[in-house]
């Protein structure tokens, strides 16, 4: 079992004046400011510099998100035989690496689709591991009590970056082009793993025993564990649903919105912000929807605000007509973060430390394992049937994704429960 040294575990004035726990919040804050100016600047390469279709644009999302089908279960039993802080710092080294190559690349002129598309599959990979040990990492940093606001500032400061680096990315794009916005990406990993550094929490290797089972046999006790647990297989499958939806109508949005409706990079950023700004009032809003209304009943209040508002985005037009998709997009970004914290704080204190990291990976097979087909899917549809259209079909299926938490234990509940009642 993973044992640490935590330096800061009784900070008078809660989190705020917990040192390691500022320096992991920091890192996440920079490096969330990069991702996000790269999920805008990334498709403008793409479209603007290299001329790619609608479904070449989706592909690259698809490419983003694959290696969570590809290595998700593997990684997942490697991160709970290894100290999370090396892997964290390793992969923020990776995908400053991946995103530098890109403005070197155009700067020789040997820029190409297949470039980006590896680009994205290695950033991919590294988020793989990034995220399944940031999951399992921050309990060692924090008490269980301490998990809730611990997530709530994390998803916050996610959601904030989620309103920025759009804007941020468009403006860089329209004033020096989007190759260079990529350039801040690279930083802010290099940033990140500065902060990761200097933790002094020190963490010892999670304890073996002396004949080690199989790497899969281990994965295989972790997808046990999600499938026989009522409450980890709804979430799972819920999760996998909504984010065919979320991902679907987003990786078409910056075809849509630079193609159909002729907007300009920097106007695109500051509508992908807009809808992003929602999951800042979702995460200060979180924690207390969870004390007040119960985490069971929470879940359900956040699947309702993520699904029916998908609804308005298709009504998106010029003008007056963006109104539609800003307002959809707050009211996802709302219930997204809301349930995202909830989620999280229960998978890691529900969840048997030891198994953190395969639960965790097994959850994301399905629950990001879906997103690669969900944007090749969106992509065929956008090039068959135009962006719009697709945008239309995707945020349909949205809506209907609250129903599937009707199934199960969940909606009988006021809170979730403590641990598994064996």
């Amino acid at each position: 079992m993973t044992t640490a040294t935590r330096t800061d575990r009784e900070p008078p004035g809660g989190l705020l004046r917990h040192r390691d726990f500022r320096l992991l919040w920091a890192g996440q804050a920079v490096s969330s400011v990069g991702s996000n100016v790269t999920t805008v600047a990334l498709p403008l390469v793409a479209v603007a510099v290299l001329d790619a279709g609608t479904f070449q644009v989706a592909v690259l999302t698809a490419a983003a998100w694959a290696p969570w089908l590809l290595i998700g279960l593997p990684a997942g039993a490697w991160v709970d035989r290894l100290s999370r802080r090396p892997v964290l710092v390793a992969c923020d080294v990776f995908c400053a690496l991946a995103f530098l190559s890109v403005p070197l690349a155009a700067a020789a002129d040997l820029l190409t689709i297949g470039h980006l598309l590896l680009v994205a599959a290695t950033a991919g990979t590294a988020r793989v591991f990034f995220e399944t040990a940031h999951q399992v990492y921050l309990p060692v940093l924090l008490r269980p009590d301490q998990l809730p606001e611990g997530n709530a500032k994390l998803h916050g400061t996610q959601t904030v970056s989620n309103v920025a680096g759009p804007g941020l990315a468009g403006l860089i794009a329209q004033l020096a082009g989007a190759v260079t916005a990529l350039l801040l990406d690279a930083l802010t990993f290099l940033l990140s793993a500065a902060f990761l550094l200097r933790i002094r929490t020190v963490e010892t290797r999670p304890d073996r025993p002396k004949t080690s089972p199989s790497l899969w046999r281990d994965v295989a006790e972790g997808l046990r564990f999600v499938a026989r647990d009522p409450y980890l297989r709804v979430l799972t499958v819920f999760g996998a649903a909504s984010n065919i939806g979320l991902t679907g109508y987003q990786a078409v949005l910056v075809v849509f919105l630079v193609r159909d409706l002729r907007l300009a990079p920097g106007v695109v950023g500051l509508l992908v912000g807009v809808m992003s700004a929602g999951g800042i009032i979702g995460a200060l809003l979180a924690t207390v929807v969870g004390r007040r209304f119960g985490t069971a009943r929470a879940l359900l209040i956040g699947a309702v605000l993520t699904g029916p508002p998908a609804l308005l985005i298709p009504l998106a037009g010029p003008g007056t007509g963006l109104a539609w998709p800003a307002l959809g997009g707050l009211l996802i970004g709302l219930g997204v973060t809301i349930g995202n914290v909830v989620k999280g704080s229960f998978r890691q204190t529900y969840t048997p430390h030891h198994l953190l990291g395969r639960v965790t990976a097994s959850m994301h097979l399905l629950n990001y394992g879906a997103i690669p087909l969900a944007a090749v899917l969106a992509g065929a549809l956008g090039a068959r049937y135009g962006a719009g259209t697709a945008i239309s079909a995707m945020t349909a299926w949205l809506a209907l994704t609250p129903l599937i938490l009707l199934i199960g234990p969940i909606r009988r509940r006021r809170d979730l429960p403590a641990a598994p009642a064996s």
